[in-house]
């Protein structure tokens, strides 16, 4: 496919083969293969793990590296604070959150670490309920934590593979102050009852944060509507940028006051002004400043953002935001329910949720090494890990490479 855009264009993050894409309209997701061209190499189906980056992320990428050697001119871009603000702005409106709810962050678990540690848990009275299906890096910590002191409680999965809120809630009571939980689990991606669970931590005095990386981006997400009080999640996977760059959501109400800053750095002040050198104006103290105290960012935010990391996930949201969500939500359904429908009959039976809402679905594997050496002589990339095996499908897949699959491990 010729590109016919220019390159700044590209790097303000145009979506290419969609281009002419008119609102409103359903966007033909054939032309996505052109975009992401790893599936000209390998049948990808492993986006739960990470997410190809587009030919429109790369190009902006480009751009602000071609900045970085040459400096300012035609077709470079800084990358720098607009470009910051505009992908804060986009990452919002995706969630149905404000840009002053959201503070960058390195990795989803920065975020959920921050939290923790914001809401004063280490070493508290309190406790926290979380559930199997939750990420293992949060077990780890919470165990951690555990180890330390602190009351940590798990809800175990039903049969059907899913949390239930009542379950949950026999864990909570009056020194519950947090349920942390992954609103689409990586191991099923089984979708939560964000609602509920909301409903349930308020009811005690407690708070809900939601671990939202194999959602943002694949599963619609409303954090007002659902009562979402915390979220983090990273850019590389549904949201098909890089990693070193996340985010984090803390409710406007919450910052400073619930959600204590417990790091600080040169995101947080401005106008710092030294008083001990020569001609400098006389002053209290050494050197003074201003806080902000202007949205998450000024709370939550330490020091230096991947601008490479920006420059990518600006064009990658743009991208996202003209498709829609909810149009990649139902691309992804006929996929799924194919691979729900034909692997049991293969020998994988399934640990997904029937009727489930994610482009995640997943099986037991016997026997992982056989499914592995069997999908890797297909040149079909899914993740097979613990005998289970995740296959998550994106804008690029199609009928052909689910069917690559049910071949190989027929």
């Amino acid at each position: 496919m010729q590109h016919k855009l220019s390159r700044r264009q590209l790097a303000a993050g145009a979506a290419v083969s969609l281009a002419g894409h008119s609102s409103g309209a359903v966007p033909d997701f054939t032309s996505a293969r052109n975009d992401f061209p790893w599936c000209v190499n390998e049948t990808f189906l492993n986006n739960a793990g990470w997410h190809p980056v587009g030919v429109h992320s790369i190009r902006a990428m480009e751009s602000y590296m071609e900045y970085k050697m040459k400096g300012p001119g035609p077709g470079r871009d800084e990358a720098g604070g607009a470009r910051q603000n505009e992908v804060k702005r986009a990452f919002a409106q995706l969630i149905h959150a404000s840009p002053q709810e959201i503070s960058f962050v390195p990795s989803t678990l920065v975020g959920e670490n921050l939290v923790v540690a914001g809401l004063g848990l280490p070493g508290s009275q309190g406790n926290v309920v979380t559930d199997e299906l939750h990420y293992e890096g949060s077990h780890y910590m919470y165990r951690c934590l555990q180890d330390a002191g602190l009351d940590v409680r798990i809800a175990k999965r039903r049969d059907d593979w899913r949390i239930h809120a009542e379950d949950v809630g026999k864990l909570v009571d009056r020194r519950t102050r947090l349920i942390a939980t992954s609103f689409v689990s990586y191991i099923n991606g089984f979708v939560q009852d964000a609602r509920s669970l909301a409903d349930l931590a308020h009811s005690h005095g407690a708070y809900l944060y939601t671990d939202i990386i194999q959602a943002a981006g694949a599963v619609p997400i409303d954090v007002r509507s659902m009562g979402i009080d915390f979220a983090a999640c990273s850019g590389y996977k549904w949201l098909m940028g890089d990693r070193g760059l996340g985010y984090l959501y803390v409710r406007e109400d919450l910052q400073g006051s619930v959600l204590r800053r417990t790091q600080y750095g040169d995101r947080q002040f401005a106008d710092f002004e030294y008083h001990v050198f020569p001609h400098d104006p006389p002053g209290p103290q050494f050197a003074t400043w201003k806080q902000i105290n202007q949205g998450a960012g000024s709370y939550y935010e330490v020091g230096n953002i991947s601008n490479v990391a920006v420059a990518c996930q600006s064009a990658a949201l743009a991208y996202i935001q003209r498709l829609g969500v909810e149009n990649i939500r139902a691309h992804a359904r006929p996929l799924t329910a194919k691979l729900r429908k034909e692997l049991p009959g293969l020998g994988y039976p399934c640990i997904t949720p029937e009727n489930n809402e994610s482009p995640i679905v997943s099986f037991v594997a016997a026997n992982p090494a056989v499914t592995r050496s069997r999908l890797a002589k297909a040149r079909v990339n899914a993740k097979v890990e613990w005998r289970q095996m995740r296959v998550s499908v994106s804008v690029y897949n199609t009928e052909q490479d689910v069917d690559r699959l049910l071949n190989a491990l027929s």
